[in-house]
């Protein structure tokens, strides 16, 4: 009844003229040529001729790293450096032979890239079909070469003014320029980035913390070694490695660079589950004893740790066993220091838990006969330093036996 009732009312004017206007299509096309903007058509198809073509969106093209990119018609990359390449020169020891490989190997230079062969530990500078981690052995003639070429870049030896200038242009509010030695020491890259800086400057500050300055002498002769360079000063962790007379930034050396990390090969384990000339139940006395011991001394996260050694061997003189505490540390870096420690002191390594490293001495423990050290600063002015390099001139005072006035330069 009530649907009847309002079926009989009349409609309301209003609202007939605007369904009216709203049903007829407009006749402004008609008398003024009006053609509606594309958003304000009555049918949206109007203004797509082709309803089935949908546009897509461009989609971006995948990254690629730059070792998966067509290297049709390119040549491998030749560098005449006269040395392996290997990920890192001071952490790690050409004499200790790896056991096995944790991943198939692959070059971390990226295929094809050089024309060294990549087996697992390095890329051998002469024989490049060496294909085993086994046979890798320098050639001798390859440190002939480097000491000739070495010898041909730095041409005459520096003044002591020469040196003093290039020193203070060095220092901290002289220049901000400055290369980071960390705990993987002397990377490969690293060397590109010190001959970055030559170019425009005759001499590079180098800053060395963490594991690789329990072994400062070794940094030393690898940052000589491998950019054949010449350090000139030396005070704690910091360097001044000087690049010659004649060089030339413009016929600098070729230096593939690493594009990613490759993976550690597997060693021989540090601490074995009894130590050598003791039984089981005296190996677990030896590491709770060892576990009790005051610690000798706590080391710095990312110190500077170049006089380690030299307290542990003045320590053994009246105790037999060490602990060296190493708390927050990672815990690969304070098994390369008890590495280092046990080539170094020398000493048996007993454990590594809880993040300390305690030492034994051994049984028959002799103190070394050398007992040289690089000192926190040494001097570069002496007239003999000019003659040699800095491995000559640190073998010439371990024969003196002076480690105070030792010169560490050529």
């Amino acid at each position: 009844m009530l649907l009847t009732k309002l079926s009989r009312q009349k409609p309301n004017p209003l609202e007939l003229l605007l369904t009216r206007h709203l049903s007829n299509p407009s006749k402004l096309h008609d008398r003024y040529s009006f053609k509606p903007p594309p958003c304000l058509s009555p049918n949206p198809q109007d203004h797509n001729p082709n309803p089935d073509h949908i546009p897509k969106k461009k989609q971006k093209p995948q990254y690629r790293p730059p070792s998966s990119l067509d290297r049709t018609g390119q040549k491998p990359i030749h560098s005449d450096l006269p040395f392996d390449f290997r990920y890192s020169y001071t952490e790690s020891n050409p004499a200790v032979r790896p056991i096995g490989l944790r991943e198939p190997k692959y070059s971390p230079f990226g295929p094809g890239r050089i024309d060294r062969e990549w087996i697992g530990v390095c890329a051998p500078a002469m024989d490049s079909k060496v294909r085993s981690v086994e046979g890798v052995e320098e050639d001798p003639k390859l440190e002939e070469k480097r000491r000739r070429r070495r010898e041909k870049v730095q041409g005459e030896p520096l003044s002591p003014a020469e040196r003093k200038i290039l020193v203070e242009k060095c220092q901290r509010p002289k220049t901000k320029r400055q290369i980071n030695l960390g705990r993987d020491g002397l990377t490969h890259n690293m060397l590109n980035d010190i001959h970055n800086h030559w170019k425009f400057d005759e001499a590079v500050r180098i800053k060395c913390i963490g594991v690789p300055t329990v072994d400062m002498k070794n940094v030393c002769n690898q940052l000589e070694d491998k950019t054949f360079g010449k350090i000139i000063h030396r005070h704690g962790g910091v360097l001044v490695l000087y690049r010659g007379r004649n060089y030339n930034p413009k016929k600098r050396p070729v230096i593939p660079l690493m594009l990613w990390k490759p993976h550690e090969p597997v060693y021989p384990k540090l601490i074995k589950t009894t130590i050598d000339g003791l039984s089981i139940a005296e190996t677990k006395e030896m590491r709770k004893r060892g576990s009790a011991v005051p610690a000798l001394t706590k080391l710095a996260k990312n110190g500077y740790y170049g006089s380690l050694v030299s307290m542990v061997r003045d320590a053994f003189l009246c105790c037999e066993l060490i602990r060296i505490d190493c708390q927050g540390f990672e815990k690969s870096d304070y098994k390369k220091i008890g590495c280092k420690l046990r080539d170094l002191v020398p000493c048996i390594l007993v454990t590594f838990e809880k993040e300390q490293i305690v030492v034994w001495r051994g049984k028959d423990y002799k103190p070394p006969e050398d007992g040289y050290f690089l000192p926190d600063r040494e001097l570069f002015d002496s007239p003999e330093g000019d003659l040699g390099s800095g491995a000559e001139a640190c073998d010439k005072s371990e024969s003196d036996g002076n480690s105070s006035l030792n010169e560490f330069s050529s």
